[in-house]
């Protein structure tokens, strides 16, 4: 299990990223949304607050199926680039003759352990610190609250990276972390009884042009080994025959197809802990949730 960072995440490309990725939800991060939230059915206790971190790149009808499953229930917005927090202020931001209407909307990140769910679709696979990233997710949610999330998984667009690999050129896209190895991380953030699984995705597309695309809109490569200058335009006809020759479909249509694994994660925030040893330390919002509660040693 990985206890640094992605050895395949170049952090300064990861940042660069974040900060300039398109400010809209791609298609395939909608649909993946609105699987995870039928899952909610299965959980019987509506959280009375919830976060939604990057909603905009997560979907952000996604997020009005999870407002319309809890009405009631208070939203955070948790926006972590500028473009983002521009484009759910004007997509989800209430006029203010309907902000006492239904759920209140809080643009903004939650006060520490102010939330029972923390909804993050579609986030992890892009993080140059997922541990960093998760410990936030843990200090915003409530004692017995839980994350609900998702990712790529280590199959994502295998056909591209065989393509790539067969012409001699460098890594197509940086590595992509096993669910199982999601769940040992979960742990070692503080969360109990993580729940994971996987699906696969099968993607058609008319052309190479579309594909690539798609591809845009989705993310971009963060190996360290990716190719560090410009391509030209030979090369860029060189990747369509590639796509074409490699990629298309065996039944005729024509079509040219990309797989994505798809993880979903799903863990509870336990009563803290306190560790028997000479000095120990807790923080304020656990020292309040083992008063509530009653301390739990180990």
């Amino acid at each position: 299990m990985p206890t640094e960072r992605p050895p395949t995440v170049d952090p300064i490309a990861a940042a660069r990223w974040h900060e300039g990725a398109p400010a809209v939800s791609p298609w395939l991060h909608e649909e993946v949304a609105r699987r995870m939230e039928d899952r909610l059915q299965w959980i019987r206790q509506a959280p009375a607050a919830w976060c939604h971190w990057d909603a905009v790149r997560g979907g952000l009808e996604g997020h009005r199926l999870v407002s319309a499953r809890y009405p009631k229930a208070q939203c955070y917005v948790a926006e972590t680039s500028r473009a983002g927090r521009d484009a759910a202020s004007r997509a989800l931001g209430k006029p203010w003759w309907m902000r006492w209407t239904g759920g209140q909307v809080h643009l903004a990140m939650p006060p520490e352990a102010a939330v029972h769910m923390l909804w993050a679709n579609m986030a992890l696979h892009m993080a140059a610190d997922p541990q960093a990233l998760m410990a936030q997710w843990h200090r915003a949610l409530a004692v017995d609250g839980y994350l609900m999330f998702s990712c790529l998984g280590p199959d994502t667009v295998k056909e591209l990276r065989a393509a790539y690999a067969d012409m001699g050129w460098p890594p197509a896209g940086h590595a992509f972390t096993d669910m199982h190895d999601w769940g040992d991380m979960l742990v070692q953030a503080g969360f109990a009884e993580p729940v994971m699984d996987m699906e696969r995705i099968t993607l058609t597309f008319a052309t190479p042009q579309r594909l690539l695309q798609e591809l845009r809109e989705l993310g971009c490569n963060l190996h360290p080994h990716r190719f560090g200058a410009l391509r030209g335009r030979r090369w860029r006809e060189q990747l369509h025959d590639a796509l074409r020759q490699r990629l298309t479909c065996n039944d005729g249509s024509g079509q040219l197809s990309l797989t994505f694994e798809v993880i979903y994660g799903h863990a509870f925030k336990p009563a803290p802990r306190v560790r028997v040893s000479p000095s120990s330390s807790v923080s304020l919002s656990d020292m309040r949730a083992m008063l509530r509660n009653g301390p739990v040693n180990e």
